[in-house]
């Protein structure tokens, strides 16, 4: 019997990546057309479900490395009827995709670190770029998908390489070392137009 005749020793094509893969992602969340004001859903990026959840459905593009420009589809919950899990789990992934994106440890509880991880609503996400850890789930049908659960802030030892940024612009005291370091500079770390202080913190 050949080889096309027995088709046991066939590889399966499952076309996943990995498990645990790091790679930069671009999100692009398909409008859904729900608005919610008094949640700050607004714009018409919020899609709402047949059951009465709300998410943002998300189309993530790797952008560079060996996967790239494979798309990853996954919800951000913003509500369920169900309880708060899903949009705890949402609010958490939205803030580890600030976090990457604008350079920031997740321990960083600074003025500027806290600012960054504020938005004025979806639109400031939509084409965000940052480091993701991709995980895999299931589909509606119970297959095997790529999901994106969680991104990867720039305290892991990989974030820089693979970000293409240098490290860390916020790490725990850093801001107020350099203004103790450099006490001859007469702008304060309050002025917006400071030198270092990244354009979103403007």
């Amino acid at each position: 019997m050949g080889s096309w005749n027995d088709f046991n020793d066939a590889q399966s094509n499952t076309n996943l990546i990995p498990k645990g893969t790091l790679a930069k992602v671009r999100l692009t969340i398909r409008p859904g057309g729900f608005d919610d004001a008094s949640q700050g859903w607004t714009g018409g990026y919020a899609t709402r479900g047949s059951t009465g959840a709300v998410y943002l459905n998300g189309e993530f593009t790797v952008t560079e490395g060996q996967y790239a420009r494979r798309k990853i589809f996954t919800l951000i919950g913003l509500h369920s009827p169900k309880g708060p899990d899903w949009a705890n789990m949402g609010r958490s992934l939205v803030r580890g995709m600030l976090n990457s994106a604008r350079g920031i440890s997740d321990k960083d509880m600074s003025p500027e670190a806290q600012a960054a991880r504020r938005i004025n609503g979806f639109a400031d996400l939509d084409g965000i770029e940052f480091v993701a850890r991709i995980d895999i789930g299931a589909d509606a049908s119970g297959d095997d998908k790529n999901e994106i659960r969680s991104a990867v802030t720039p305290d892991h030892r990989d974030y820089a390489q693979i970000m293409g940024t240098a490290p860390l612009q916020f790490s725990g005291n850093a801001p107020q070392q350099d203004t103790a370091a450099a006490p001859q500079s007469n702008q304060s770390a309050a002025n917006p137009g400071a030198p270092g202080r990244p354009s979103w913190a403007q």
